[in-house]
């Protein structure tokens, strides 16, 4: 059964030139206790489908079509009021700087204490008393102490801990982190990475991680999906999208890694650029920059299709690609 269910998302910007689509037909679901890794470059629409989710787009950017269904319940044509309580009780999310989800004027206590009593019948006392435990199961030390701490007191590491604790203050069962290692040197990357696989285990929490980094969605992830000019190019088990790509540009992007036992002396790249969302090419995105593109390509756009383990959108695995 699945938690979070993505059917058909378009969302577009209507602008003066006329309306961008900025994502268009994306579909997922995670399941309870599952971490989706969602992977590609700066542009190819990652941000976006979180923001979708949480309902924090912005504005003129709205949800044109498709649904999005957390638990059965609808949740993309809700109010702002209705999302409200939606989010924190049941989607928390994590930003890549904790600084812009913490309130540089109260303390870190307060600030969770309030959103644990907006969503669970608890008193200042059960609140604060959990506000401590979230803290020591995060990973901060002497959380008594802490907790009337404000957030300048605290490292960006220990900043983002403190932002994963007021994620999970309402008990959600949804998860979405937006880049929250990018900000962080390794050693404390690889800490808060085992926090969250922690939560999603104990917690029986789904897990949607946004990333441009595949060292962290290899560590982390159950599932992922890679993105590519506000679709999904590829998508399937952690393991065989990293070493059976079935799509070309998720090659690309294995290829780009470097190998600890090679010796060459050049990277792998992919040539060109994503591109802008008002040319975005006819058939497959992809197509200009494709080391494998043939005529069918540039003209017809190919929907995920089986590709062994995992479904790729590509013509390559079209069953009369091999005739």
């Amino acid at each position: 059964m699945s938690l979070l269910q993505v059917q058909n998302l378009v969302v577009e910007f209507p602008t003066r030139r006329g309306t961008l689509r900025a994502l268009d037909d994306i579909s997922f679901d995670i399941a309870p206790g599952e971490i989706l890794g969602v992977v590609g470059e700066s542009g190819a629409g990652k941000s976006l489908t979180g923001a979708s989710i949480i309902g924090l787009l912005e504005p003129p950017g709205r949800v044109a079509s498709g649904q999005i269904v957390l638990q059965g319940q609808r949740i993309d044509q809700l109010s702002a009021d209705e999302m409200r309580h939606i989010r924190g009780r049941k989607i928390g999310a994590i930003f890549q700087d904790p600084l812009t989800s913490l309130n540089p004027l109260y303390t870190i206590g307060r600030q969770i204490t309030e959103t644990i009593m907006a969503h669970l019948p608890m008193t200042q006392a059960q609140a604060r008393q959990r506000a401590i435990e979230l803290l020591q199961d995060t990973g901060i030390p002497a959380a008594e102490q802490r907790i009337d701490h404000y957030p300048h007191q605290f490292s960006g590491g220990m900043r983002q801990r403190v932002v994963i604790a007021l994620a999970l203050a309402a008990e959600p069962q949804l998860i979405v982190a937006d880049e929250p290692t990018t900000a962080l040197d390794v050693s404390i990357q690889a800490q808060i990475i085992s926090l969250l696989k922690k939560v999603c285990k104990d917690r029986g929490a789904a897990v949607m991680l946004i990333t441009h980094d595949m060292g962290v969605i290899a560590e982390t992830c159950d599932r992922v999906a890679v993105m590519y000019a506000g679709r999904i190019a590829e998508i399937g088990p952690v393991r065989e999208v990293i070493n059976h790509s079935a799509h070309p540009y998720t090659r690309g992007l294995m290829a780009c890694i470097p190998d600890m036992d090679s010796d060459r002396e050049n990277l792998n790249q992919i040539d060109g650029a994503m591109p802008r969302l008002n040319a975005i090419p006819q058939g497959c995105a992809f197509n200009p920059r494709c080391p494998q593109v043939h005529e069918r390509c540039g003209q017809e756009r190919p929907e995920l299709m089986p590709a062994g383990a995992t479904r790729a959108a590509c013509w390559l695995h079209h069953p009369q690609a091999a005739s």
